[in-house]
């Protein structure tokens, strides 16, 4: 009973709600998929650049303002296959950020110009990967994948830490985050893969997908654990809770879509290789 007061609670409300939105949204813009859905991600990529930019307050500064138009770029150039040409686009910004850094000496820090790079790899370039995902043969159904190994694992998590949580996993860096609601997330993860699969098998070319998909979401399930402990780690090091309050009892972009981000490319690289190598 005590678990169960320690879970209902208004915070669990306040993320359910705003959890169910989410839902919401994704389906109804990962189902139309297209411009549609390249449109959600280039605005939530913005948004997510906006919240990363602003934990070291570049946000509107001259290094940070690049970053938003590489990101821009970067998406144009996938929307009209330009793919080839993405490696110049990201040299490009390098160039022009160490720029930056030299003809306005000291104005800025060498690691400030590294952040905002580093804000269009770790943001633009891996959020990228949902609309990646979505594109791909099987897309329409594998891209939930992202999701059930991201957000599954998350609330399962959660739920299995909350009730059964005594051992800390990561108790400096996350000290409410346990090894119990480590596992029992990465085992919901996979039985949501599992369930998936066997809903939606007959309309998928990808063989034994009972067996691929709980594989891929239990390994997506741990690495998308990593991603959210990153997003922490940030966030402990600069002290601040939440990397904005754009969504109730979530925070930000960054603060959701912290496993996400890690995640979505993982997905995809899972299946093109087991593709690859007969497995799938």
């Amino acid at each position: 009973m005590s678990a169960v007061k320690k879970l209902l609670t208004k915070s669990f409300f306040e993320r359910l709600i705003s959890g169910i939105i989410l839902v919401l949204i994704a389906l109804a813009t990962i189902i139309t998929g297209g411009d549609v859905l390249l449109a959600t991600v280039v605005v939530i990529s913005l948004i997510g650049v906006f919240e990363f930019l602003r934990v070291f307050k570049l946000q509107w500064k001259f290094p940070g303002i690049l970053v938003y138009i590489a990101s821009v770029a970067y998406y144009a150039m996938i929307r009209f296959e330009l793919s080839k040409y993405i490696l110049v686009l990201f040299i490009l910004l390098l160039i022009l950020l160490m720029a930056s850094y030299v003809f306005t000496f000291p104005k800025y820090k060498a690691d400030e110009v590294m952040v905002c790079f580093f804000g269009l790899l770790y943001v633009t370039f891996m959020l990228s990967y949902i609309y990646q995902v979505r594109m791909m043969k099987d897309g329409a159904y594998i891209v939930w994948l992202v999701f059930l190994c991201s957000w599954g694992c998350d609330t399962c998590a959660y739920l299995f830490g909350v009730m059964f949580g005594k051992h800390k996993m990561a108790p400096v860096l996350s000290p409410k985050k346990s090894i119990e609601g480590a596992v029992g997330g990465v085992f919901g993860a996979a039985l949501l893969g599992f369930i998936y699969a066997s809903i939606f098998a007959d309309h998928l070319t990808i063989k034994n997908a009972v067996i691929v998909f709980p594989i891929v979401c239990a390994i997506g399930g741990i690495i998308s654990m990593i991603g959210d402990l990153m997003a922490s780690g940030i966030k402990r090091n600069h002290d601040i809770k939440d990397y904005s309050k754009l969504i109730p009892g979530h925070g930000g972009i960054l603060d959701r879509f912290d496993s996400v981000i890690i995640t979505a490319p993982i997905i995809f690289y899972l299946v093109v290789f087991m593709k690859l190598w007969g497995l799938a």
